[in-house]
């Protein structure tokens, strides 16, 4: 890499790097352990909080009222370029895949060079993922096609953040991306956490996404940052959910539907319930009974969102018709009912797609055969 960049970090102009941390056998970077090496380096809280709030918020310090030279113990000041690298490094954009002008994917390589995938939404929204693959195996997702590869870090999953940040505006973080956030919860949490301390984001802003699991409604009540909750239900029929979701816990839905309630009233954000509307599957008059069951009278948002087909899968998106019958049945018995569509269409874009296309282009049959552009496999 090169030096000279005209950037800032901390105050200081950034010289980029190789890192020269512990990132050869690649143990995921979290928060915590950020800390404690700045702590090592004789950073007191106040100084670990100042630097993390720079770099989270792409920002440099204000040298005129607080220069760095002086804030920061000299150890530290040392080590700030080596540090700094180690950052830069954790996420960097592979490729990105505009839909429109407000909504773009961005494929990420980590540190290791695996890759996840992060989008750009309007309003200065950005989904991120939390793991590399997944393991809850969703059957119409590309996700989990390959299983779970490996956890993401704390630092990591704010990397992309910062990332998306250097491009524009990001006011509201959704854990909605590649993974099943209850499943790296301590990384999860710790990312939030600083998300809603130093890296300025509205608490009710960071919506945490999981298709049910107890730890997660035993430990977000607890947490100093307590995010808003979305559920991914897509069936009201036990059976028919472990079909499409046969990795996750087995809790029944009406104690989802009721432990979400309950977050919902202690937080006051509503729970968002995920629905991925595939033709002839969930999309049934049957279906819309029990949703107006199940959540009449709750503080929640039915998000239902349209398959986004993919080669190899043979399902489909009900017809725009149906879907808005759909939302217009659920809202005649005021139930709060939207389309949250799945961004990247246009691209063969949906969550798990563009890393499987590059996964499919660098495998050995991949480049013999010329294939890796439709992620079939």
């Amino acid at each position: 890499m090169e030096s000279g960049t005209g950037l800032e970090f901390a105050g200081f102009p950034v010289i980029i790097c190789r890192p020269t941390l512990s990132l050869a056998s690649h143990s995921p970077m979290r928060i915590s352990h950020l800390r404690q090496r700045l702590h090592e380096l004789g950073a007191k809280p106040c100084h670990e909080d100042r630097m993390l709030r720079g770099w989270s918020q792409v920002s440099s310090y204000d040298r005129a009222h607080s220069p760095a030279e002086t804030f920061f113990p000299l150890a530290l000041r040392n080590e700030l370029p080596a540090i700094e690298a180690e950052l830069h490094g954790l996420a960097r954009l592979h490729g990105e895949y505009p839909a429109d002008d407000e909504v773009a994917r961005l494929l990420v390589e980590l540190a290791d060079g695996q890759m996840v995938e992060s989008v750009l939404l309007p309003r200065g929204g950005l989904c991120v993922s939390t793991q590399v693959g997944c393991a809850v195996g969703c059957v119409f997702c590309m996700s989990g096609r390959d299983g779970l590869q490996r956890q993401l870090g704390s630092a990591e999953i704010v990397a992309q953040v910062v990332l998306a940040r250097h491009r524009r505006a990001v006011s509201k973080v959704v854990f909605m991306g590649m993974g099943e956030p209850a499943h790296n919860l301590d990384n999860v949490l710790e990312a939030i956490e600083l998300l809603g301390t130093q890296g300025n984001i509205g608490h009710k802003n960071l919506v945490f996404s999981t298709v049910g699991d107890l730890r997660v409604f035993e430990r977000l009540p607890q947490e100093k940052v307590k995010p808003a909750l979305a559920l991914s239900l897509h069936t009201t029929d036990a059976t028919l959910r472990t079909k499409l979701l046969p990795h996750a816990p087995q809790i029944a839905i009406e104690e989802l539907v009721e432990r979400g309630e309950m977050y919902a009233r202690a937080t006051g954000y509503p729970v968002q319930y995920q629905w991925t509307l595939i033709e002839g599957v969930n999309d049934s008059d049957a279906e819309l009974t029990r949703i107006v069951q199940l959540l009449s009278g709750k503080y929640a948002i039915m998000n239902f969102i349209p398959f986004n087909e993919v080669d190899g899968l043979a399902y489909r998106r009900p017809s725009a018709e149906r879907i808005a019958a759909m939302v217009r049945t659920l809202k005649q018995h005021g139930i709060l009912a939207r389309v949250r569509d799945s961004a990247g269409q246009e691209v063969e874009g949906a969550c798990g797609q563009l890393r499987a296309r590059v996964v499919k282009a660098k495998s050995p049959l991949g480049r013999h055969s010329g294939e890796g552009r439709n992620p079939d496999s």
